[in-house]
């Protein structure tokens, strides 16, 4: 895994630009702004590398930087593709299996319904917008349960061909109008009274749909108009999680009566470095009671707050435990239509219905021992990625303050997660695992964009599955879509190595 690659081949620092401004949230990183020059030394991770500026050395964040040479292409690149990954988020809507997860999550949808139910009397003749309406639930409860006037279902995947089928078996085609297209494309004769969505992701920001939801109530929703959800909270709990922390961690100890601890630190890169999602916590596992760290107001959030959302946490640590790290989830807020009418809560943490988003679980590098008494305390920041927009990065700082004199907790902690997409019909930005000279070649980029700048690919064939060979046949053909033989290009794709190895070459510029 090239994690002790140097900055530039040679051994010498390789001059980079930043995309965006960072602020280091420990001691070891580096601040810098946008268009600053820094000198990478060392490449340590595909996340993280250390750097200098201005005669200070830390690690920064992979992502916010381009080599600078690279300046130029980078900008030809952000023509060619798209930071929203729209060809692969859209896709994977335009197919039953995220809407089956979605529709089987009966706390999830019966709580739109009690929305609609509960507020019927007050929606009748309203005019409703249901923004990414999949296949039209939300609409189709509207119009059976609220008699409003129109149920604009936008809808950006090709599930919408579908969804329009559905409505008129129900025989709700003369109150839901389904528009297939981006809701920022979308046009509507009139403004809404209502616009209701179900944007919320892992962590509840994460892909970032909520930008869309932001942008048509800024557009389409009435003065005085109603949003569903009205707001939400992330939530977080400092947590043990014995099994994942035995299973991934412990189990290296002493498999079958061997010695195998010196492969714990790459389990540790490997499991702890990312969050773990759909996790389900039991809340016996909860060392304290949950706090809401991030809340966002629907009528309020601006689209530029997204880029950057800080949270503070303390908590009393309830029972003595091992304290293995933070799980987190969300609720969601319905407010009432009607006079002093009930608020729906939509809550997918452990002491509710278990949800299709379940919980996520951000593990410590090392467990710790916490006490009764004892405090955590800290910080979280959820940034993100400033070139693929549904990305973002989650940091947490924190401090135990024990309660015991002879312990020595007190000691400041600081760990970055990566939050991003990966789907198996992945077009780009796509995480490739190749082995390459005998060691795993981690790199997460366009494949486009990879072709571009090394020219030739070679991947062993025996040590690659069946479905990363069909994701990469994707790939391929569309880096075979951009070539132009007019222009002088040539890809070609052959064995090597008595068929043990595919070798594709890229013979002129893209």
């Amino acid at each position: 895994m090239q994690s002790d690659k140097e900055g530039g081949d040679d051994g010498c620092p390789e001059e980079c630009i930043a995309l965006s401004d960072f602020t280091g949230s420990g001691s070891d990183q580096l601040a810098f702004t946008s268009e600053d020059k820094l000198l990478v030394h060392a490449k340590p991770s595909s996340d993280w590398w250390w750097a200098e500026l201005h005669g200070v050395i830390g690690y920064v964040p992979a992502s916010y930087l381009r080599p600078v040479g690279a300046a130029k292409e980078r900008d030809e690149e952000t023509c060619l593709e798209d930071p929203w990954q729209d060809e692969e988020y859209f896709a994977s809507y335009g197919t039953l299996r995220l809407h089956l997860e979605m529709l089987s999550d009966k706390s999830r949808t019966e709580a739109y319904r009690q929305v609609i139910f509960t507020n019927s009397a007050s929606l009748r003749n309203k005019v409703v917008m249901d923004l990414g309406c999949g296949t039209g639930i939300i609409s189709l409860f509207c119009a059976q349960l609220s008699q409003p006037s129109v149920v604009y279902a936008v809808e950006a995947s090709s599930i919408a061909e579908y969804t329009r089928q559905l409505v008129k078996q129900n025989d709700c085609e003369e109150v839901v109008t389904v528009l297939q297209g981006r809701a920022e494309e979308t046009e509507l004769p009139v403004q809404v009274d209502v616009l209701v969505s179900e944007w919320m992701g892992t962590c509840l920001l994460f892909e970032f749909m909520v930008e869309s939801v932001l942008l048509a109530r800024d557009r389409w929703l009435r003065k005085g108009g109603v949003m569903w959800p009205s707001s939400a909270a992330l939530a977080l709990v400092p947590c043990q999680a014995e099994s994942y922390y035995a299973e991934k961690m412990a189990f290296w100890e002493q498999p079958y009566g061997l010695d195998f601890t010196p492969l714990q630190p790459l389990a540790q890169r490997e499991f702890f470095t990312k969050p773990k999602f759909s996790h389900l916590i039991d809340p016996s596992e909860c060392l304290s009671a949950p706090c809401d760290i991030i809340t966002l107001d629907m009528y309020t959030l601006q689209v530029e707050d997204l880029e950057e959302m800080k949270g503070q946490f303390h908590f009393c640590v309830e029972r003595s435990g091992v304290f293995h790290g933070f799980t987190a989830w969300f609720t969601a807020h319905f407010e009432s239509l009607e006079t002093e009418g009930a608020t729906v809560e939509l809550n997918t943490g452990p002491n509710s219905e278990p949800t299709h988003w379940k919980q996520t679980l951000f593990m410590l590098d090392s467990p710790v021992s916490v006490y009764e008494g004892d405090s955590i305390s800290g910080s979280i920041v959820l940034h993100r990625n400033p070139i693929w927009r549904r990305h973002m990065t989650v940091t947490l700082q924190w401090n135990i303050n024990s309660s015991k004199e002879e312990t020595d907790n007190c000691q400041a902690n600081i760990k970055t997660f990566t939050l991003f997409t990966l789907t198996l019909m992945n077009n780009s930005s796509i995480m490739l695992f190749f082995n390459h000279c005998g060691s795993i070649f981690f790199m997460q980029c366009d494949f486009v964009t990879y072709m571009r700048r090394q020219r030739v690919l070679t991947l062993p064939l025996e040590s690659l599955d069946f479905f990363f060979l069909c994701f990469f046949c994707i790939c391929v053909h569309r880096l075979e879509q951009r070539v132009s033989p007019c222009g002088g290009e040539r890809l070609t794709k052959c064995l090597i190595n008595g068929g043990d190895q595919l070798k594709i070459s890229l013979t002129h510029p893209l």
